[in-house]
């Protein structure tokens, strides 16, 4: 669609709105923001933009006759499909667009795409590294901080980029169309958004709707949803495992990550080379070498990249050591499968901080994840009573409550042994009390930095 002199509403005030906003103006349509929310400031908000001038702002309620004119509607993921009035626009026959699509619809180059419920910030960060340290013209975009939208006008037909997609920006794709697609699992979340199950594993799936057979999908082995979906799909299917050898794939081989082309077998690294832990990221280098592969990348060029990569900010992230204790930041872990794997890297006895924003989650699995290794489960935020009764129901019953995440890290600090570990990883969202996980990790952090050296000796004094 060429959109010079079309009328957009960019639904949604946010930096995805802005971003679009900012896209749609350079070239040459005419944006209009809208935000549900009355209470904003209009001028706030085009302060935000690259260019506010002539950029209409709506709030509250959306005038009818504004509708009239509309030629496309530009949805921010935070936005539910399902609203009255995206329905309602749905109704009018007007063309509904993501930030992702709008991007894809603008950019250039090949699109190698990662969704998933868990790892798919640290395996796009691989990817990246791994495409950018090989070839020059690289964007990472997507969740992991970069607006797609903020980049897409830049990028030539040699561009590569690499794009972490969430359940949201799925929704509302049209001719989106990865080279290399990745969904790296799918368990229970968002399912205050997507209401049933099978509607959240419908849009996950959607990464692959548009690939034809020349194109390449990489799966998740293990996760039976995933092993079936691979018999449907029009794109070649390559699939990771942990567990198992694979005829064609990547899987792990005791400490070796194997790649089988179903010729030849070519080990790509082994684990205790990389910088990272847990079997989960494992998986996620799996997964990261399997596309690179698959888009061209040498093996020799990917075991360089894999092995110097280190962790993500705010997944299992080391934070310091204070009076014997570790501390650890797994702030990403905003679902109790995620949480599951931060408590599964721990190698210590460990003081567990979680707790958050309620997304109709169920925390029984993460509980019993635990395995001996939790000494104490301190809670906070709108989900704290709901898990510390779970836990006492699965006979956990080393439960604190806390009323902010300051007070939670003082007591673990207060609490801990040395030799013992202190883990933030919530199982659940950080909306209510911060803005983002991004937030939370970083508060985390400070607190701990915080923490007086050598605790123990100023108890003794007292």
């Amino acid at each position: 669609m060429k959109l010079d002199g079309k009328n957009v509403l960019v639904f949604g005030s946010g930096i995805s709105g802005i971003g679009a906003a900012d896209l749609l103006k350079k070239v040459g349509a005419n944006p209009v923001i809208y935000d549900g929310n009355e209470n904003l400031n209009p001028e706030d908000i085009r302060e935000k933009l690259q260019d506010g001038n002539g950029v209409s702002v709506v709030l509250g309620e959306l005038p009818a006759r504004l509708m009239e004119q509309l030629d496309l509607v530009v949805l921010s993921p935070g936005v539910p499909t399902d609203l009255p009035l995206v329905n309602q626009l749905r109704e009018k026959g007007l063309t509904i667009w993501g930030e992702v699509e709008l991007a894809y619809q603008m950019g250039k180059g090949r699109v190698l795409a990662i969704t998933g419920t868990n790892g798919k910030t640290t395996t796009t960060a691989m990817l990246g590294k791994i495409m950018s340290d090989y070839l020059d013209s690289v964007y990472v975009v997507g969740n992991i901080g970069t607006p797609y939208t903020s980049v897409a006008l830049d990028m030539k037909e040699d561009t590569v980029t690499v794009a972490e997609i969430s359940s949201f920006q799925l929704e509302t794709i049209q001719a989106f169309q990865p080279q290399v697609s990745a969904i790296l699992n799918i368990t229970e979340d968002h399912l205050n958004r997507h209401h049933t199950m099978e509607e959240y594993i419908r849009v996950k799936e959607r990464i692959t709707e548009n690939q034809n057979e020349d194109q390449i999908c990489v799966l998740n082995y293990e996760d039976m949803t995933l092993r079936e979906f691979g018999k449907q799909i029009p794109a070649k299917v390559v699939y990771f495992s942990s567990l198992q050898s694979l005829e064609e794939g990547v899987y792990l081989e005791g400490e070796d990550i194997i790649l089988s082309t179903g010729e030849e077998k070519i080990k790509i690294t082994s684990t205790d080379r990389l910088k990272i832990l847990g079997r989960h990221n494992y998986e996620n280098t799996m997964a990261a070498a399997a596309m690179a592969y698959y888009a061209g990348v040498p093996v020799e060029n990917i075991r360089s990249s894999v092995e110097s990569f280190t962790a993500v900010e705010h997944r299992i992230e080391y934070v310091t050591e204070k009076n014997g204790v570790v501390y650890y930041n797994d702030s990403k872990g905003t679902n109790p499968d995620a949480a599951i794997k931060g408590i599964q890297a721990m190698n210590r006895p460990t003081l567990l901080i979680g707790g958050g924003y309620d997304k109709d989650s169920t925390y029984e699995e993460w509980i019993e994840s635990f395995d001996g290794k939790v000494r104490y489960l301190v809670l906070i935020g709108q989900t704290r009573e709901k898990i510390q009764e779970t836990a006492h129901n699965c006979g956990f019953k080393n439960t604190i409550l806390a009323d902010s995440l300051e007070e939670a890290v003082n007591i673990c600090a207060g609490m801990a042994r040395k030799g013992d570990a202190v883990l933030l990883s919530p199982a659940c969202a950080s909306w209510g009390q911060f803005d983002n996980y991004e937030q939370r990790g970083k508060m985390f952090k400070e607190y701990v930095y915080a923490l007086p050296e050598n605790m123990e000796d100023e108890d003794e004094d007292d």
